[in-house]
């Protein structure tokens, strides 16, 4: 269940995901406002703006991840600027101590996925991977040898909320592709707005869910 943090005062954001828990969800996904999140629909970059007007966004973000870490296991969504600017290292540790179980930074450059993978590592967060689909095979064998957790095969090639026609048999064959370049799970979502794709292998709704655990070894093993 993915909630942008920062949006309401902290007893009202700690009810909101309290009856979110009551109601089914079994992981948190919290999300770290951002000025330009271009992989996300106006939705949720509305909810970023918001968040972002009420300032100390990290404070904020931090203290939301600590209220649904211990309700249910909570994996952090952001982009690669706020992790530049806090520092991976720096981040990383925050994101731990607060009782995260991973960190996903869905636009993570090429050239500082091992940076950021080693300060997870450091800090015991796991790092799912948000895969493009025009990645060739061994492209996908590079950037999924450095993820951990899972692999995020979007189910659409638009934004966040999406609600257009799907290529399922497209996503089919991502995720084939995907299992035959890492052994580890993949999960989708972004455009999987109705009951129908959910019959496909790998597929779930919403922008994602999986279980996962509450604190997981750096290498995403059980």
């Amino acid at each position: 269940m993915f909630v942008p943090a920062g949006l309401h005062p902290a007893r009202a954001e700690h009810r909101q995901l309290d009856q979110l828990a009551r109601a089914g969800a079994d992981l948190f996904e919290i999300g770290l406002a951002h000025h330009d999140a271009g992989l996300d629909g106006p939705v949720i970059q509305a909810a970023y703006r918001r968040a972002l007007s009420r300032g100390n966004v990290l404070a904020r973000a931090l203290r939301a991840v600590e209220h649904a870490a211990g309700l249910r296991p909570t994996v952090v969504m952001t982009y690669w600027d706020p992790v530049h600017r806090h520092g991976p290292e720096h981040l990383a540790r925050l994101l731990a101590d607060a009782g995260a179980a991973g960190a996903m930074v869905v636009d993570l450059p090429d050239g500082q996925a091992e940076r950021w993978q080693a300060a997870a590592k450091d800090a015991n967060l796991s790092t799912p991977r948000l895969i493009p689909r025009h990645l060739a095979d061994t492209g996908l064998a590079t950037v999924a040898a450095g993820a951990s957790g899972w692999l995020y095969a979007p189910a659409s090639t638009g934004p966040t909320g999406y609600r257009g026609p799907l290529d399922v048999p497209a996503l089919a064959d991502f995720t084939t592709r995907l299992r035959a370049a890492s052994p580890l799970p993949v999960v989708s979502g972004v455009g999987i707005s109705t009951p129908g794709p959910r019959g496909t292998r790998g597929a779930t709704g919403g922008r994602r869910r999986h279980r996962h655990p509450r604190r997981p070894r750096p290498d995403g093993l059980p």
